[in-house]
């Protein structure tokens, strides 16, 4: 199986006013990722609402992305569940639908042992056809894998990644377990980490920001991974750090729609108890946009 390296945007799923999924919407995202340079997307990860979709609605989205860049980009499909069941039946339909990978979080809320988390991923890896990545985020799960438990993991036919969401200094021992094993992607999920986490040996980062910012950041991985310039990358970095600490400042996804809506591009509502971007929000993404110069100036006014 293939392992997935590069700039992963997880895409936000617009929504039309009445809180529906603007799939048109959904489509000039994806375009305007791929004309810029993205190679693979996330759909149905926490960016794009899946906790608050039904069953049907997250196997919908998936095929339309699926549909819509076939033949452009590969897709990474986020397939988590509770019950293993649905994580093998959800990640058995992204298969199906043409997804390259499954991301499936950790399980969560009624918390297992190391062993039953090992179990868990080894089932749905056994019943899938597509390489799966663990999706581990401590600070939301309030369950964390250590480097030793993900490395066993990761010795699992048919595990090929991770989104690890965790500290620089969990990921630099991971990496230190896992950099022989030729199949394993080690991917950050904090845009303030991607540098680091590249210039160690990173593969890559799943994120937020590259929906606003995806030829830069495309940039900055070739800078560290193909052109080892160090100095350079590290200019481009300071100049999206604003970008990296604002997109927390409110409520995600509303954030990340509220840049897209300042680059042109669809956003809309979030699903409640989740709450759009407020008006100060928004002209403060907008600017930091046009001080990135991926907007003009005049637009952020």
């Amino acid at each position: 199986m293939t392992r997935p390296v590069g700039m992963i945007p997880a895409i936000p799923t617009p929504m039309n006013e009445d809180h529906t999924i603007n799939f048109d919407g959904i489509g000039e995202v994806l375009d305007h990722l791929i004309d810029n340079g993205i190679e693979t997307v996330l759909v149905g990860g926490s960016n794009g609402e899946y906790s608050l979709m039904s069953l049907e609605e997250r196997k919908e989205v998936i095929q339309y992305v699926c549909d819509k860049v076939k033949g452009k980009m590969k897709v990474m499909a986020g397939t988590g569940c509770h019950r293993t069941e649905d994580a093998i039946a959800l990640t058995k339909f992204a298969s199906d639908a043409g997804a390259d990978w499954a991301l499936v979080i950790n399980p969560y809320y009624m918390h297992t042992s190391e062993q039953g988390i090992i179990d868990f991923y080894k089932a749905v890896a056994e019943n899938s056809d597509i390489g799966i990545l663990i999706y581990h985020y401590p600070d939301v799960t309030n369950v964390e894998l250590s480097p030793e438990l993900i490395h066993e993991i990761s010795q699992i036919d048919g595990i090929v990644g991770i989104k690890n969401t965790a500290d620089q200094l969990h990921t630099n021992k991971l990496l230190a377990l896992t950099k022989d094993n030729e199949s394993f992607s080690l991917l950050t999920g904090f845009e303030h980490l991607i540098l680091p986490t590249l210039a160690i040996g990173g593969h890559g980062a799943i994120g937020v920001v590259h929906n606003l910012v995806p030829a830069e950041l495309v940039r900055l991985y070739n800078l560290v991974v193909n052109e080892n310039n160090i100095k350079e990358a590290s200019e481009l970095n300071q100049k999206l750090m604003p970008l990296y600490d604002v997109i927390e400042e409110e409520v995600i996804p509303g954030t990340v729609k509220a840049g897209l809506e300042a680059l042109g591009l669809p956003g809309g509502p979030s699903r409640a108890p989740l709450i759009a971007a407020s008006e100060e929000y928004r002209k403060k993404v907008k600017q930091l946009l046009a001080d990135a110069d991926v907007l003009k100036t005049e637009e952020a006014k």
